[in-house]
């Protein structure tokens, strides 16, 4: 029997944040088996440890959404990172990722970490296409600071920016439109949509990837990391952010976000909600 561990990630309060499944050691799963495991925790992220490749750094850190494998993400990292140092790992550890070594800061409590992947821009789809995708006017849609951009550090998001709140609220994913999108624009995640309210250095956010079976996400690292780094390469200078998702879904998450030097500083809380063992 193999033993896991579930974290609600970017909160202090059980039932917030984002749920993780964290197996602590993965060493004794059939590599078969690790996306149908990820498929029945069913929560947008598992990740599986394992002993490191290179014996100078922590742990080697695979995560799955419950359809793939991916190469990196924010909530896992973070949840990841503060299971190990509740375990006597740490503070300062270094995961091995799918785009490299990646260094974590974690106590029981609380975790950061600095990305310093290259933004890349993949696409620029018209703001009708986000509006159509989101069920929104196409009123609703901002473009002064920027147009919607497909955005990446590991992972690719659609980044648009709201005209309100209110509208932030109203977005509802359209699957026909949200499937014509990923036809248009294929990636790795299928047309995830990352919207955004911006109020100074408070941002409030939604991300939905119905198609990658997660309808909406309660708190999205990644592609919170994305964002900061656009918006730190319009404007030409260093953010400091806060980030909150998940409130229009009852599960209220808070991400830190800072630039500097061309990294993304991503930080965040995470509680213990479960444990237990897979019976495989």
């Amino acid at each position: 029997m193999t033993r896991y561990l579930t974290f609600d990630v970017f909160t202090s309060q059980p039932f917030g944040g984002n749920p993780l499944a964290v197996i602590p050691d993965a060493r004794g799963l059939p590599e078969a088996t690790l996306q149908k495991i990820a498929a029945e925790f069913n929560y947008s992220e598992t990740t599986f440890v394992y002993p490191p490749v290179d014996p100078g750094n922590t742990a080697h850190v695979r995560i799955f959404t419950p359809t793939m494998e991916i190469p990196f993400a924010g909530h896992p990292t973070i949840g990841t990172a503060v299971a190990l140092a509740r375990a006597g790992y740490g503070p300062d550890m270094v995961f091995e990722l799918g785009v490299g070594p990646l260094r974590v800061h974690a106590t029981a409590e609380a975790a950061r970490f600095t990305t310093t992947q290259p933004l890349e821009i993949l696409a620029h789809p018209a703001p009708g296409e986000i509006a159509a995708a989101l069920s929104l006017d196409p009123a609703q849609i901002a473009t002064i600071a920027h147009p919607p951009v497909m955005a990446s550090l590991g992972l690719p998001f659609t980044i648009t920016e709201l005209a309100s709140r209110e509208a932030l609220a109203a977005a509802l994913p359209d699957i026909a439109a949200m499937r014509a999108g990923a036809a248009r624009y294929p990636a790795s995640l299928d047309f995830a949509q990352f919207a955004y309210w911006r109020n100074g250095v408070t941002i409030h956010a939604r991300m939905f990837a119905p198609l990658d079976n997660i309808p909406e996400d309660p708190a999205t690292g990644s592609a919170a990391a994305a964002l900061a780094a656009l918006l730190a390469h319009i404007e030409n200078t260093e953010q400091r952010l806060t980030l909150h998702q998940g409130e229009d879904m009852g599960r209220p998450s808070l991400i830190g976000l800072a630039t500097e030097n061309g990294g993304v500083t991503v930080s965040g809380t995470a509680c213990p909600v479960m444990e237990g063992r897979l019976l495989l």
